[in-house]
């Protein structure tokens, strides 16, 4: 430690003359150790200023540097932590609190000896040691010895006076009447002391000279004395004097504040009376309002309704401390409980009432009528009665049902249930006429309802003994589907099922969509006007209403008016809805599996119908309940769109073709062509054009495979041309109706056309000149062993006089009559409708002209020069097939 005191000495602080007096290896307290250095230094130069350094290694560690200095004057405390116990910890307590661990205790202890030391010789204001060892700390520092601060080679602790300039002026006169001053100090120092001496009996004389002077002095401070005596007498009594008027002055300062203190009580208990006068004093009007107000008149609502606010401001008024224990306050609040109590009750039996009355009118209007009369009666216009009339007249109450929410929520909730029972029941009754409706539109006239079983005031379909047991709504996975297939329409009448038959269901189910959506949008507008389920992010339910809802029991007791949460009020509202409108979605079963067992197609109409229907719902609100029960309903239509396709697939897959007639154009393959025109008709500008692309990509495929299937079973018709006539059809219709989706399967058809057209000529015209054909093959079979073409008629077998015997075999009408045989077997294979008659017959033309060319070839070839030729031309050929042509 005295080797870094020494080199701090040096590098640090000599060149800043400061002198080094302690120092202390530390780090600091409760973090990872980095030590430093603290040292106590005073300066050289005066005035002294003491401080505490910080010197800190430096990172590379070969050398120190300063890091932070604080004057001594500003520490406050020096806390040692334990005066008996060795502890190593000490605080510092500058402008912020250092808390600092020694390497040791007695590098601490020395370093706060110093400190003290150094805080009673140096500063006025002292600083407290705090669990400090009483041996650290001295009384004073012992004068008259030379040891240091912190040791025995630092500067003394003595005191110490310096000359003035007066002083060292009158030495150095003194010094300089005496010669020898420097040379011979002890004569020197005799000689002041001789001359001190003669000063100090001159003094004496002077003092005793001048004792006459004294003795006036002291006289004149005794009468001074005696006046001191007399002022303090005055002063003691004037202070008596004051005394007694402090006295009346403290009692009048009393009185003053018992004055203020009155009025202050009496401002704040008049400010307290006039706040609870001011909020919970309710008008007479409004109490009258309340007990008696008119609620079937709209002035009487209006009324009642600023009364209840008025009511619910006073009721809801925020008193302060103390206010509820005043027994007027009590009272009030008690008749303000009443009037809420009988306003409530007296609000929910006239909403009853109204809610009674609409649905006893409702229902009274058909109750006077015979059902089927009323259904006679709507059939002209397929309508939904129209309910804004009621509904504006429930809106008056809107800001009163609020308040029945806010006050007493058990009633609200009975209301609300209430209505639902009530509505429920009326919309159940119109809803299911109106489906019963277009049920008959559907199914035709009067007298064509009968014939599905549309009977009696019931308004349901029936299972009577007529073809209705053959269209009810039964459940698919215990019936076999009754629905038109591609096959079962080729079968039925045009009038059956015509497209204005289509055209009409597709209108009828729009209409139906189109008179439910604005009647389930404006409910569902109204309850959540009515009943307030739109101004909050949430409102509290019952277990009872939620389970009566979801139509379950609870194990749970409900307590009428204890709200339990709902998860949102948005699902309020859809549960409301679902309640009021529950038979919705089984009617819109009902009706779409009639149309279904109508004609198996109108699921392509309710399929694009519904789909647009639940885009739009979805656009207003995703989660409500049009939007959730449409959608519901579209997942029937898609599967019954799904059925119609596989049942197609199917019934290709049964088609049986009888052994005795051509095949022609296969039934499925020409009720795609209906289906697809069809299907495109409705599907335009559709949103589920995807299910229908997929829908074709299915069907074609069943399409290819069967009838692929049907050429290969075929006896009477070769399969070449099943196949061509067939693809050439679905070509046909795909490039007619440009099917995107259908591209590739568009080339594949007409590739399988073009293959089995070329395939059914090469077979069907075989070798019409057959022996020259022979005689030919013998030709190119030589010529493949090796033998010039030239040479070749030097064969035997292959001379000229063979050659010209071949050609004469083969006349120009026998040709002609070979033609004609092959035109008329040709005409027996291919049927009328799909007219590809001319297109063989051109291809066996050119293929026959072909063969020629190739003849002619192989003479000028293998006989040059012969002039041997066959007895008909190309042109003759022509002719030929114009002729056969023509004739037929």
């Amino acid at each position: 430690m005295t080797a870094i005191k020494h080199a701090l000495q040096r590098d640090i602080f000599t060149p800043n003359d400061e002198r080094l007096l302690s120092i202390v290896n530390v780090c600091k307290a409760g973090k990872k150790k980095k030590n430093c250095f603290l040292c106590a230094t005073v300066t050289t130069e005066r005035p002294v200023q003491v401080k505490v350094v910080k010197v800190k290694k430096s990172d590379k560690g070969d050398f120190y540097k300063r890091q932070i200095a604080w004057a001594l004057r500003d520490l406050a405390v020096v806390d040692a932590k334990d005066a008996i116990k060795e502890n190593p910890e000490f605080d510092l307590h500058f402008e912020k609190i250092y808390k600092w661990v020694a390497s040791s205790t007695a590098e601490k202890n020395a370093f706060i000896s110093c400190i003290w030391k150094l805080n009673q010789r140096y500063l006025r204001k002292k600083i407290d040691f705090v669990n400090v060892s009483s041996q650290l700390l001295e009384e004073s520092v012992p004068s008259g010895e030379n040891q240091s601060v912190a040791g025995g080679d630092e500067e003394a602790v003595d005191e110490y006076q310096e000359l003035n300039a007066r002083e060292e002026q009158d030495i150095e006169i003194i010094m300089e009447g005496c010669e020898y001053a420097i040379s011979n100090a002890e004569a020197f120092a005799e000689r002041l002391s001789r001359e001190l001496q003669v000063l100090d009996g001159a003094n004496i004389q002077s003092i005793m000279a001048s004792e006459k002077q004294v003795n006036i002095l002291m006289k004149l401070l005794d009468e001074a004395l005696q006046e001191v005596d007399q002022i303090e007498f005055k002063l003691s009594s004037y202070e008596e004097m004051l005394q007694s008027v402090k006295e009346q002055m403290d009692q009048i300062s009393e009185s003053n504040h018992l004055i203020h203190l009155s009025n202050t009580n009496n401002v704040k208990l008049l400010s307290e009376i006039e706040f609870l006068v001011n909020h919970m004093d309710l008008a007479k009007g409004h109490i009258k309002a309340l007990q008696e107000g008119d609620l079937a008149s709209s002035r009487g609502i209006e009324a009642c309704t600023n009364a209840a606010d008025a009511l619910l401001q006073c009721m809801n008024v925020a008193l302060r401390p103390g206010h509820d224990m005043l027994l007027a306050v009590k009272q009030q609040q008690q008749r303000f409980s009443d009037l809420r109590e009988h306003f409530a009750r007296r609000l929910a039996s006239h909403l009853n009432n109204v809610f009674v009355q609409q649905v006893l009118l409702s229902f009274g209007a058909c109750d006077g009528h015979d059902q089927s009369s009323t259904l006679a009666q709507h059939s002209i216009e397929l309508t939904l009665p129209n309910h804004h009339p009621f509904h504006r007249d429930l809106l008056r109450y809107a800001k009163l049902m609020e308040w029945l929410k806010s006050t007493d929520y058990g009633k609200y909730e009975g209301l609300t249930k209430n209505y639902m029972d009530y509505l429920s029941r009326l919309y159940e009754r119109e809803i299911k006429d109106f489906f019963e409706v277009a049920k008959i539109k559907m199914t035709g006239t009067t007298k064509e309802s009968k014939k599905f079983g549309l009977h009696g005031s019931s308004g349901k379909l029936t299972g009577s003994t007529s073809s209705l047991n053959k269209l009810s709504v039964q459940p698919s996975g215990n019936r076999r589907s009754q629905s038109s297939s591609l096959l079962d329409m080729g079968n039925m009448s045009t009038s059956d099922l015509d497209v204005a038959d289509r055209t009409k269901f597709d209108k009828i189910f729009e209409q139906v969509l189109s008179e439910l959506e604005p009647l389930c949008l404006a409910e569902q507008d109204f309850i959540s006007k009515f009943f307030k389920l739109q101004q909050h992010q949430s409102m509290p339910g019952t277990v009872t209403e939620a389970d009566d809802l979801d139509g379950g029991t609870s194990s749970k007791q409900h307590i009428s008016g204890t709200p339990l949460p709902v998860s949102s009020e948005k699902d309020m509202i859809r549960q409301m809805m679902t309640k009021i409108f529950r038979c919705i979605e089984p009617e819109l079963n009902n009706l779409i599996a009639l149309g279904d067992k109508i004609d198996s197609f109108n699921s392509l109409y309710m399929l694009v119908k519904m789909s647009h229907h639940v885009w739009t719902a979805q656009n207003v609100d995703p989660a409500s309940f049009l939007s959730t029960t449409l959608g519901n309903v579209l997942v029937t239509v898609k599967r019954n769109f799904d059925k119609c396709i596989s049942n197609q697939i199917r019934q290709m897959e049964e088609v049986k073709i009888s052994k005795k007639s051509k095949v022609g154009i296969l039934p499925f393959v020409a009720e795609f062509e209906e289906f697809a025109g069809l299907a495109e008709s409705i599907f335009k500008n559709a949103e589920r054009r995807g299910d229908l692309d997929k829908a074709y990509t299915k069907l074609i495929r069943g399409v290819f495979v069967n009838v692929e299937k049907v050429a290969n079973e075929s006896q009477k018709t070769p399969r070449d041309v099943v196949m061509m006539e067939n693809f050439h059809h679905i070509f046909a219709t795909l490039s007619r109706l440009k099917i995107s989706c259908l591209e590739a399967e568009k080339k594949e058809a007409k590739q399988k056309y073009t293959d089995h057209l070329q395939s059914y000529v090469i077979y069907s015209l075989g070798q019409p000149l057959e022996k020259l054909n022979h005689f030919f093959e013998g030709v190119e079979a030589r010529v493949a062993q090796g033998i010039r073409e030239e040479e070749v008629s030097y064969q035997l077998a292959f001379n000229k006089q063979e050659l010209r015997k071949v050609i004469k075999e083969y006349p120009g009408k026998e040709v002609k009559k070979g033609l004609d045989n092959l035109y008329k077997k040709v005409d027996k294979h291919l049927c009328e409708e799909e007219n590809l008659l001319q297109v063989v017959w051109h291809s066996m033309q050119d293929e026959f002209i072909r063969q020629y060319k190739h003849f002619e070839g192989l003479i000028a070839r293998c006989y040059p020069g012969s002039g041997v030729t066959m007895e008909f031309t190309i042109q003759d050929i022509l002719d030929y097939c114009s002729s056969i042509a023509q004739s037929h």
